[in-house]
């Protein structure tokens, strides 16, 4: 195939799966691209970068900037949610390779007057586009070019900056060369920065013993929001199935009351569009939506595509399920985990089509219900590709709507997730414990191209999980979990009360809950306030106040030599707002060293002061040295210093 261009652009970035995927970012965030842009020869190239938002059909165009061998870059602000399409262009520019060649002429004496009347074809077609000021001077230009007279004024100008403005500013793209369409999709703030809080609507009665209501649950509202938590996830709240009900701490038989686990979805009440009867009813749980909106709170609902064996599914749909040779299904399994109470979806059916639009009908009924947010249980047993089309499908009408995937499986896997269109995704942090795996771990989320699509949330704890550093924990151990959790990332969440009480029984050599609430109604003091319910509350205070915090890639580890010791330098878009967080990983004993200042991205000179005010205590100190000490106790095992200059 012919092909005339010269322009050769490379290694444009970012993209995902040379552009299979999109890129995310949420509203009035920057988007930086960087390409190699080469040519044969030493012509004078240039290169832009062309985006639109998918309800513009005119193209906006930023010029890239050369930094050095071959590689240029550019930016553009996203504000407006949904898709924006980008793509790179590169060209010869004639016009400065001309200018850049007369201006090299002249400074060797030579006599340019031919090169002159050349740059007559370049000026002519900037007649067309210029403004009348600068149509004035080009006609100025184009006379004095042919006129010996006017030949000092004339080579003055030639290699003058004036001139050399409107080239840039009206380039000539002959033969230009261009990359294909890339795509970022743009999210509203809530899917970088949110701060999660998971109780059970059945736990949430008064009186021990009895089976909470969503009734119970409004009067827990305005402590959630005193605490500074922003969203609020329920696990399930549909019918639980009766066929094959699990007991008390996970047995396989059920005593008489006992309420089964939530995830055990279907029964003769309804399936996934219906409420657990208990609970109340579907006008309770909008208004319990909308009084929880009402003070900035946005309720979370669980989505789990699997049912109970009495689920209506099972009996509507047989197709939906895979039928053994003796008329039964293969319950759930996760080795070692057995859940004789959950039927798989078989998502090979025949009737796949049919499924597919069935779960997307019943997000959509959610979501006209109020729902804005989804935590999608085990995402990771369920294709890719529906995943895919069922985010995109939701997406088209309804944006604001955020998906969080419970996947805590291998890690290309959880990359594929979020790579579908997860907006959230959860992590490995609940594993991570040395100084050397947070940098790590931190490092992979924050430095490589999973930046650029996967949005982690921390959580120090699950009603799954009952991580064994929690297991007989002391207080400062929650507090530092909860601490690094929440200046790591800027989505987190815990399951609470169960954490702010540390309530920690666990089964024996298992990182699970003993008697779990998974399965059983809990009674709680709701209202009981110590250290950690103090402190959280701060922490969250202290998120909201500040946007180094409200984002998670902005972050470089300081130096500090005692491994017991974790510091790092955040910052927001436009360094208005920089923090410097210690944390103690030792929960028993105090720790102490002096931890290095970063400081040219604080862009301070030796010597030069600066004030850190502590944000839990009040405190204030003046550090005048590159190294500074410090020390922490496990009373208050961490320091979030904000930083003045």
């Amino acid at each position: 195939m012919y092909n005339q261009k010269r322009v050769v652009i490379e290694a444009v970035r970012p993209q995902i799966n040379c552009g299979e995927f999109f890129i995310k970012r949420i509203v009035n965030e920057v988007v930086n691209i960087d390409a190699n842009v080469l040519i044969d020869g030493h012509d004078v190239i240039a290169a832009s970068v062309l985006y639109k938002h998918e309800k513009e059909r005119k193209w906006n165009e930023n010029r890239m900037y050369l930094v050095g061998n071959d590689e240029w870059k550019a930016s553009f602000v996203v504000d407006k949610q949904g898709f924006y399409t980008y793509k790179v262009e590169g060209w010869v520019d004639y016009a400065l390779n001309w200018q850049h060649g007369i201006e090299r002429k002249i400074e060797d004496n030579q006599y340019v007057k031919s090169e002159l009347l050349e740059g007559i074809t370049y000026l002519k077609p900037l007649l067309k586009k210029a403004t009348s000021s600068e149509k004035k001077y080009l006609q100025e230009c184009i006379e004095a070019f042919s006129n010996d007279k006017d030949y000092d004024w004339a080579i003055n100008e030639a290699k003058g900056i004036k001139l050399h403005d409107i080239f840039y500013k009206y380039p000539e793209k002959h033969l230009s060369n261009q990359t294909k369409e890339l795509q970022v999709y743009v999210d509203r703030k809530k899917a970088l920065f949110s701060t999660w809080y998971e109780f059970f609507p059945r736990s949430s009665s008064k009186l021990e013993g009895q089976h909470g209501t969503f009734k119970d649950c409004e009067r827990l509202l305005p402590r959630v929001a005193e605490m500074g938590f922003d969203t609020l996830y329920f696990p399930p709240v549909h019918p639980i199935g009766e066929v094959n009900r699990k007991g008390k701490n996970n047995t396989t038989d059920a005593k008489e009351g006992d309420v089964g686990s939530a995830w055990g979805i279907g029964s003769q009440y309804g399936g996934h569009k219906d409420i657990h009867p208990q609970l109340g009813t579907v006008t309770d749980f909008k208004r319990l939506v909308k009084k929880a909106k009402d003070l900035g709170i946005e309720v979370a609902m669980d989505y789990a595509l699997q049912a109970a064996p009495d689920h209506p599914w099972v009996k509507n749909h047989p197709d939906w399920f895979k039928w053994r040779p003796d008329g039964t299904v293969q319950y759930a399994e996760n080795p070692p985990k057995k859940y004789q109470d959950i039927l798989p979806i078989y998502w090979e059916s025949k009737d796949y089509k049919n499924l597919w639009k069935e779960c997307l009908d019943t997000m959509l009924y959610w979501v006209d219900c109020g729902i804005s947010i989804f935590r999608v249980d085990n995402p990771h047993t369920k294709p890719y590709y529906f995943w895919n089309w069922l985010i995109s499908e939701v997406k088209k009408t309804h944006p604001d709507v955020i998906f969080l995937a419970e996947a805590f499986t291998r890690p290309k896997v959880m990359q594929r997730l979020a790579k579908e269109g997860y907006s959230q995704s959860y992590t490995y942090f609940t594993w991570r414990n040395t100084k050397q795996e947070f940098v790590e771990y931190i490092t992979e989320l924050t430095q490589t191209d999973q930046s650029e699509y996967m949005r982690p949330n921390f959580w120090p704890n699950t009603p799954d999980i009952n991580p064994y550093h929690l297991q007989g924990a002391n207080e400062s151990k929650y507090l530092q979990r909860y601490a690094l959790a929440a200046t790591l990332s800027s989505n987190i969440g815990i399951y609470g009360p169960v954490f702010e009480q540390m309530i920690d029984a666990a089964i024996p050599g298992k990182e699970e809950y003993y008697m779990s609430e998974k399965f059983q109604v809990c009674h709680y003091d709701w209202f009981k306030e110590n250290k950690l319910t103090l402190l959280i509350s701060r922490i969250n205070t202290i998120r909201h106040n500040n946007e180094a915090l409200q984002q998670t890639n902005n972050i470089k580890f300081c130096n500090i030599h005692n491994d017991n010791l974790i510091a790092f330098y955040k910052w927001n878009a436009n360094k208005t707002n920089e923090l410097l967080i210690i944390i103690s990983l030792d929960h028993h004993y105090p720790q102490r060293d002096n931890v290095q200042l970063p400081m040219q991205e604080l862009g301070l000179q030796h010597g030069q002061a600066v004030t850190v005010s502590d944000l839990i205590t009040g405190n204030n100190y003046v550090w005048d040295d590159e190294w500074n000490y410090v020390e922490l106790h496990p009373t208050l095992p961490f320091h979030i210093f904000k930083i003045t200059k």
